[in-house]
C-alpha cells in the first residue's frame, strides 16, 4: 500500500492521507476510524457501484443512499436527496459521509458534507481511475448548473482518500480511458507542479503505454501514485486556486464547454479533457509557444492511448466561445487559458486573440 500526505499550507486540519493499494475495501472501516471519530456513516454511491461493492461495505454502523449513475444527475435535486437522507438518519456533526464511486459521487457527497450542519467529515473512496488520480484529491466539491459545470460548490477537504485499485478491474475500456485523459494532463504540466524532483512523467507514459492499457497492477498503481503526488504538491501550495492550482485546469476550459453543449451525455469528462488538450495544443503550436516536435510528441501520446480527441457535433464557433465565457474561471470578461509553453510546462494567459481560439476549436 502506498501513502501520500496532502499537507495543505499552513498544515492543519485540512491535511489528510491518500492510500493507494489492493484490497483496501476489505479493511475500509478500520482505516477510516483512524481519521474520524464517527460512530455512524452514510455511504453515498450509485446503483452501478452498489451492485458491485455494496454488500462488502454493509455493517451495523453504515447506511446507504443509492443514486442514479451519470453526470446528468450531478445537480441540486440529487444533492437535496443526500441532505434529506442525512436529516432522516439525524446524522450528527461527529458522524461522516463516505463517497463510494467516481467523480460525480465524490463531488456531490463532498458538497453535501460541506453544507450539512455546516460541515461534517467525509471520506473519499474513489472507484474509477479518473476519481483516483484527480477528483478525489484536492477538496473541490460541487454540482452542475444549467449555466455551466461545477458552478455551485465549495472547497472542502476529505479526512482521507482510500483508493482500492482492485476496483479498476470492473471498469469498462471507455471509463478507464476516460481516466487516462486526466492522467496525461499531469505529464503536460509536470514542471509547474512544485515537486522537489523532476520525474519525467511524459517519458514514463510513453515507455509503459502497453502495461497501462493492459492494466498491469504494479505499473497502474505507480501511475496513480505519481498523479496524486503531483496534484498534492499543487494543492499543498494553493488550496483554493488563487494562483498555481489553476494549472490543473489544463484542457478543461474547452472540456467544460463541450460537456455543457452536449448536455453532459455525449462525452465523458476525460474524453472532453482529451479533446480540450488537443485544442489548446493546436493553439500553442500556431502561436509558436511550443515547437512542432513537442506538439507532435504530445498529440501522438494522446493518439497512442486511443483517447477521443475530436468532437463530431457541429457547434457554431461563436456558441462554443460564448460557452467558454460562462466558465467560472473567467475573470473580468477574459477567458483564462492554461497553454503549453515548453516541454511539460504551461502558463496561464488571458489575451489570446478570439480568432485564434476559434481556429483552435
Amino acid at each position: 500500500m502506498e501513502k501520500i500526505e496532502v499537507k495543505i499550507n499552513p498544515v492543519g486540519e485540512s491535511s489528510y492521507p491518500i492510500f493507494i493499494g489492493k484490497n483496501l475495501l476489505n479493511n475500509l472501516y478500520d482505516i477510516i476510524q483512524k481519521f474520524t471519530k464517527a460512530s455512524r456513516y452514510l455511504v453515498v454511491t450509485n446503483d452501478t457501484i452498489y451492485s458491485l461493492y455494496g454488500e462488502k461495505l454493509k455493517n451495523e454502523c453504515s447506511q446507504f443512499i443509492i443514486l442514479p449513475d451519470g453526470e446528468i444527475y450531478k445537480n441540486m435535486d440529487i444533492l437535496q436527496r443526500i441532505i434529506d437522507k442525512c436529516l432522516e438518519l439525524n446524522l450528527e456533526r461527529k458522524d461522516a459521509i463516505i463517497a463510494l464511486g467516481g467523480g460525480v459521487i465524490g463531488d456531490m457527497a463532498g458538497f453535501a458534507s460541506s453544507i450539512y450542519r455546516r460541515g461534517i467529515d467525509f471520506i473519499q473512496v474513489p472507484t474509477t481511475l479518473l476519481a483516483m488520480v484527480d477528483s478525489s484529491v484536492g477538496g473541490k466539491v460541487a454540482v452542475n448548473h444549467s449555466s455551466g459545470k461545477n458552478m455551485i460548490g465549495a472547497f472542502y477537504q476529505p479526512k482521507a482518500v482510500i483508493a482500492d485499485t482492485n476496483t479498476l478491474s470492473t471498469l469498462d475500456e471507455r471509463q478507464f480511458k476516460s481516466g487516462l485523459g486526466e492522467v496525461l494532463k499531469y505529464a503536460f504540466i509536470e514542471k509547474n507542479c512544485a515537486c522537489q524532483s523532476d520525474f519525467n512523467f511524459l517519458e514514463f507514459l510513453e515507455t509503459h503505454k502497453n502495461d497501462i492499457l493492459l492494466k498491469n497492477a504494479d505499473i497502474t498503481e505507480k501511475m496513480i501514485k505519481i498523479c496524486c503526488s503531483l496534484k498534492a504538491s499543487v494543492v499543498n501550495k494553493d488550496e483554493k486556486e488563487k494562483g498555481l492550482r489553476a494549472i490543473l485546469n489544463f484542457g478543461h476550459t474547452f472540456a467544460h464547454a463541450i460537456e455543457k453543449l452536449t448536455g453532459y451525455e455525449k462525452y465523458t469528462h476525460g474524453e472532453a479533457v482529451a479533446i480540450g488538450m488537443t485544442m489548446i495544443f493546436n493553439i500553442a503550436v500556431k502561436l509558436n509557444y511550443v515547437t512542432d516536435g513537442y506538439y507532435k510528441r504530445c498529440i501522438n501520446l494522446i493518439n497512442n492511448y486511443s483517447l477521443v480527441n475530436t468532437y463530431s457535433e457541429e457547434f457554431l464557433p461563436e456558441d462554443f466561445y460564448n460557452s467558454m465565457l460562462s466558465d467560472k474561471k473567467v475573470s473580468e470578461g477574459r477567458i483564462n487559458f492554461v497553454i503549453p509553453t515548453g516541454e511539460r510546462e504551461v502558463e496561464i494567459i488571458n489575451n489570446i486573440d478570439k480568432n485564434i481560439v476559434l481556429e483552435g476549436i
